[in-house]
């Protein structure tokens, strides 16, 4: 019993030491300022303005209430402490040491948000993925990733929006560009960014040989489009008919939207909504993003510090190693975070890669 109460005691006081950065106090005042914001006439006038307002209300009241949720049952476990005596009712006493264990990995989860205090850690993510060197293993291992994404967001409840898909020749993919729409998605998966490795026996090769693949995964925060401010006149648009697969789905109308900022060259595209309109308004929120992440480049010595140094997708430069053959793990190559199940990273559980990298940007900086 001595050991839980150690136990209770260390937790009780990592527990409150965080309530301490997460500011209740402060964020009480900012959901009390936004329902007055939302109250106000004609506040749905601008519905885009209007849901990103509420979304943001809804998160910060989700966070409030996590935190008091957690806080109330370590004081209830602290007011119970006293009463425990195992030689009298072992039963009682077990159950106690059962609802510590459960605060400990409920806090071990709230854990990792305090380390979220980036300029864009709680806003939605915007994802692309690449196939580099490795032909189409490469455009298939493309593939295991996005769907490695997306089994970690449905787990996280973030909603995906696909806004532009090129297939692979014969397999994968080539790229994908998605959304991640939820509280702290760009926080959580910020250290993603870099180039993926995976190493198997191909599937696609009749020897089976031993193949190895490379993935670029660049990741950028959602940007407000009120935080900058981009001219008509600094853009061009083309419009263009979507790419399908044959058969009904062919979209046969010029719905797939490219834009150009003439000014910094840079190119988004997205062709996976039927409406021309949807298209650009998808496609604007990546430019957005990507221009400020070009002004982050150039305002700081750190160059990269939202996606990293532009690198070949090859040998050397890898964050992350898939192995498949001639044994079986995934290691992150900068925090030396391993897991040996592969399977199960690739569906979604990479949590552990997460906490780690998060812990060490905090440490490294």
């Amino acid at each position: 019993m001595h050991e839980i109460k150690a136990e209770l005691k260390e937790l009780t006081a990592f527990i409150k030491d965080g309530l301490k950065k997460v500011d209740i106090p402060g964020k009480k005042e900012e959901v009390e300022k936004l329902n007055k914001e939302m109250a106000a006439p004609g506040f749905w006038d601008d519905s885009d303005k209007a849901q990103e307002i509420s979304q943001k209300a809804a998160n910060i009241t989700k966070t409030i209430d996590i935190w008091e949720g957690i806080i109330g049952e370590t004081d209830e476990l602290n007011g119970l402490l006293p009463e425990i005596h195992p030689e009298k009712d072992p039963e009682a006493a077990e159950e106690f040491v059962s609802m510590v264990k459960k605060l400990g990995e409920r806090w071990k989860k709230l854990e990792i948000s305090t380390f979220l205090s980036g300029k864009y850690d709680e806003n939605n993510a915007i994802i692309t993925i690449h196939a580099g060197t490795g032909g189409t293993d490469a455009q298939d291992f493309g593939e295991m990733l996005l769907r490695m994404y997306l089994k970690y967001a449905e787990r996280m409840e973030f909603e995906v929006i696909v806004m532009d898909k090129s297939a692979g020749e014969e397999a994968g993919i080539k790229s994908v560009t998605f959304q991640v729409k939820g509280q702290f998605a760009y926080g959580y998966l910020k250290g993603e960014r870099g180039i993926h490795r995976l190493v198997r026996l191909s599937p696609f090769n009749s020897k089976h040989t031993r193949e190895t693949s490379f993935v670029l995964v660049e990741i950028l925060p959602e940007i407000h489009f009120e935080d900058i401010d981009i001219k008509e006149d600094d853009l061009k648009i083309d419009v263009y008919r979507a790419g399908g697969c044959g058969g009904q789905g062919v979209n046969t109308t010029d719905s797939a939207v490219r834009i150009t900022h003439i000014p910094t060259g840079l190119v988004v595209q997205c062709q996976n909504e039927r409406s021309q309109l949807q298209n650009k308004e998808h496609a604007m929120k990546v430019l957005h993003s990507r221009i400020v992440d070009l002004m982050e480049e150039q305002q700081t010595d750190e160059i990269g510090k939202l996606r990293g140094e532009p690198k070949d997708i090859a040998w050397g430069n890898q964050i992350r190693s898939y192995v498949l053959h001639p044994y079986k793990m995934v290691k992150d190559h900068r925090t030396d975070y391993e897991e040996n199940n592969p399977d199960a990273v690739f569906d979604g559980e990479i949590d552990g890669f997460i906490e780690a990298e998060l812990k060490n940007a905090k440490f490294k900086y």
